[in-house]
């Protein structure tokens, strides 16, 4: 009885903290056509403090989409263009000696930012992305001797095109695994084009505006951290990452081939913070098994790692993950 009354405590609360949800979502609808998987996955990244990766071809509104919602959000916004010559300094910033004063002065890089966009992730090389760890994981970046916080909230969005190999770098296991979902984006349907190329030809788009400021998203960040997961769904969790493990285990043996590795224990850890925040963005104070399944395939398809036999027969990690979701009992 208790619970039950917790739980009802605990909607009223989120009913009443989630309300600056329509209006971000309202916002982002006015200058972005269709695309609402692209927005919740943004806003999901957004409430449970993780790192969003966005995968598609050129021109599906990726680098819109990441700037209008950081001008939604009185934040500050850095933009970094990944190309082949970069380097970690024009990332994190570097040490400047000043003749005026005979001493080095730090310069900090566009990575001091609330909302990073790190447009086409994969055309810098290897040393360039690993700047970028320390900052994911930790928060902070180490310049000379010094150490610096990070803004709060710091969210790094990065995009990457597919469909070109020429002058791209794959990106190591350790840099994707800090990424929280990973999201693919598909093309708009024909009633969205036509909208997207009428609104183009009227110049209607809306230029947005803040509607919220920082802190109200660090407070709605505590509100998710609320939000009631029962033990059979932490089970749940549990048993479809372990099934990208040891699919035999779950009657799941004819995948065991195309599985080189499954998901690291982050895969775990970032499922349940995805499906509270999807929870929150549905104005619920508990987590119920949809949740988990709406955002597995996010969570998931880049923690899988896929065997040569899995390349030869065209197996996706979308398809081991939806195998995985029919055939693991849900609570």
């Amino acid at each position: 009885m208790q619970t039950s009354i917790d739980i009802r405590q605990l909607n009223e609360q989120i009913e009443a903290e989630s309300r600056f949800i329509t209006d971000l979502t309202e916002g982002m609808n006015r200058t972005i056509v269709g695309q609402k998987h692209l927005v919740n996955s943004l806003l999901i990244g957004l409430l449970s403090n993780g790192h969003v990766l966005l995968e598609g071809v050129p021109g599906l509104a990726k680098t819109l989409a990441i700037k209008t919602l950081a001008s939604l959000i009185d934040a500050k916004f850095g933009r970094l263009q990944f190309t082949p010559d970069l380097l970690p300094a024009d990332v994190i910033g570097t040490m400047i000696y000043s003749q005026k004063d005979e001493s080095f002065k730090v310069k900090k890089g566009p990575i001091f930012a609330n909302f990073v966009l790190a447009d086409e992730i994969n055309r810098a090389p290897a040393k360039v992305q690993s700047a970028l760890l320390e900052a994911m994981q930790e928060h902070q970046v180490t310049i000379g001797d010094n150490t610096f916080a990070l803004p709060e909230p710091f969210l790094v969005l990065a995009t990457q095109n597919p469909i070109e190999q020429e002058g791209t770098y794959e990106l190591p296991e350790a840099q994707v695994d800090r990424f929280m979902l990973k999201v693919i984006i598909d093309y708009p349907t024909l009633e969205e084009e036509k909208k997207i190329v009428r609104a183009h030809l009227n110049d209607s788009f809306v230029t947005p505006s803040p509607v919220i400021d920082t802190q109200r998203i660090v407070d709605a960040r505590q509100t998710v951290k609320q939000v009631y997961i029962d033990e059979r769904i932490e089970q749940y969790i549990a048993d479809i990452v372990f099934a990208t493990r040891y699919p035999k285990q779950y009657k799941l043996g004819d995948l065991e081939h195309y599985i080189s590795f499954g998901g690291s224990p982050r895969a775990s850890i970032n499922l349940a913070l995805a499906s509270r925040a999807c929870a929150f963005i549905k104005r619920r104070g508990y987590v119920i098994p949809e949740d988990v399944r709406d955002i597995a395939a996010d969570v998931l398809r880049h923690r899988i790692g896929l065997s040569y036999e899995a390349e030869a027969a065209n197996v996706k990690a979308d398809d081991i993950v939806k195998e995985i979701l029919n055939k693991v009992e849900v609570p």
